[in-house]
């Protein structure tokens, strides 16, 4: 058995929907779980209308709606769905509606609205295939931290147990539900997570996660085209990928695989040929020192100093019990006696943050800046590695440090505009002559 899982663009279109069906075909002797993302946009589309709603602009929410009917019609009703997609609207119609009256749009009606995306095209994808449907939330069982809940695992893996599989089966990611019933989601990227953690449960031989690239590249194609294949890795390196960036993969996926040593593949729904990116427990023996470059945009700097917390301690804490307070989470971290530098990647709360630190320190921050990081699993074990880093930077502002605890990573924050520089200057540095083995 295995697990297949298709992101937006591979079910965005009746032709995508029919490429599917046929690399999950080729595939029916290993009885394929298929799971897969909203179509297209749809997410995104259905958050803007339940937004419309709540601010007043009923009619305009209600037109948002009738265009995704539109879409979803003229992309599926070739398949019969026709009936499926009335039914799915009209509910979404009257939630919208209410949305409308309430004025309010909470945490559990977020995830009510955006799992309808899910929630259809996993049954169109099933009428595509004559497969049989699994509805998500029958199955994975979640915590009640509506827009971001975490799987109670023993209960979802008793469920995943007891369903009689069919030779194709089809349920649709990111969604989930509490103990209660109550729709649940796990996240934006999620479908990627909901793969992991069925592939866990049911002990699949591989998760497949089928998205529109060929697997992991050296570098952020959106940043710097022209990056190489990632042949093979190891989880621990992808997990620092994804943390920073590499929006291929979903940073909790990883987790349920590695607990149970399931291979991940990374493939491309457009070139089913090739061969993608393979990560397992352990990566192959390579002589690179790095296999890929992660970037992350957007990244606020904060340094914190105070003089008065010399040879004092609970400095660190009362920091960190301040970004805790207001749930920011921070990416990067550089400190001395006095002083702390950190990242972060969401500064809507900063104002509030910054108002406690300064009762204790000085506060200084830094927009528009970008995490550039080499990851590795050689990384600890070559010297020079920091040398050759700063030699391929030495033209670009470097504004802060860090090497993480893992010791196969190796980050820098540079400003934004100097990021495509920076990753092409590390990518001509190490990935100019490459270990065929390794990479394609």
């Amino acid at each position: 058995m295995i697990v297949m899982k298709f992101g937006g663009t591979s079910v965005e279109s009746a032709a995508a929907m029919e490429r599917l069906a046929g690399i999950v075909r080729s595939r029916i002797a290993q009885r394929p779980i298929v799971v897969v993302s909203a179509m297209g946009k749809t997410t995104n589309r259905l958050l803007e209308a339940a937004q419309l709603a709540v601010n007043g602009q009923r009619n305009e929410a209600l037109e948002k709606v009738e265009t995704l009917r539109a879409y979803h019609h003229a992309e599926a009703d070739r398949f019969g769905a026709s009936e499926l997609i009335e039914e799915h609207f009209q509910e979404l119609t009257e939630l919208v509606r209410g949305l409308a009256i309430l004025g309010e749009l909470t945490p559990r009606s977020i995830d009510a609205i955006s799992s309808f995306g899910e929630r259809l095209s996993s049954r169109i994808v099933a009428l595509v295939l004559g497969a049989k449907h699994i509805d998500s939330r029958t199955v994975v069982v979640t915590d009640e931290r509506h827009t971001q809940a975490a799987p109670f695992y023993a209960e979802t893996n008793e469920r995943l147990q007891k369903i009689e599989w069919g030779e194709i089966s089809v349920m649709g990611g990111f969604i989930g539900a509490t103990l209660n019933g109550v729709t649940s989601t796990l996240g934006r990227g999620g479908s990627d997570f909901t793969a992991s953690i069925v592939g866990a449960g049911v002990g699949a031989e591989e998760i497949q996660i089928w998205t529109d690239v060929d697997g992991m590249l050296t570098c952020d194609p959106t940043v710097l085209p022209g990056g190489r294949r990632v042949k093979s890795i190891s989880f621990a390196e992808a997990a620092e990928l994804a943390y920073f960036g590499a929006k291929v993969l979903h940073p909790s996926t990883v987790v349920p695989a590695i607990e149970k040593n399931i291979p991940v593949l990374i493939l491309n729904s457009r070139r089913p040929e090739v061969a993608g990116t393979r990560i397992t427990a352990e990566g192959p023996k390579s002589k690179a020192v790095a296999k890929s470059i992660a970037c992350k945009k957007s990244i606020t700097l904060v340094n914190i100093q105070s003089t008065r917390m010399l040879m004092a301690h609970g400095f660190l804490k009362r920091i960190f019990e301040i970004f805790d307070r207001y749930e920011t989470s921070v990416d990067m971290i550089a400190t001395s006696e006095v002083s702390v530098s950190l990242t972060i990647d969401n500064a809507s709360r900063l104002d509030t943050i910054r108002r406690e630190l300064e009762e204790f320190a000085e506060v200084e921050s830094e927009q528009d800046k970008a995490i550039v990081c080499l990851v590795g699993d050689n990384i600890r074990w070559q010297s020079g590695v920091a040398h050759r880093v700063f030699r391929a930077l030495e033209n670009v502002n470097v504004r802060m440090i860090s090497q993480g605890a893992s010791l196969r990573n190796l980050s820098v924050v540079v400003a934004q505009s100097d990021l495509r520089e920076a990753v092409e200057c590390l990518h001509r540095e190490f990935f100019t002559d490459v270990d065929p083995e390794v990479f394609g």
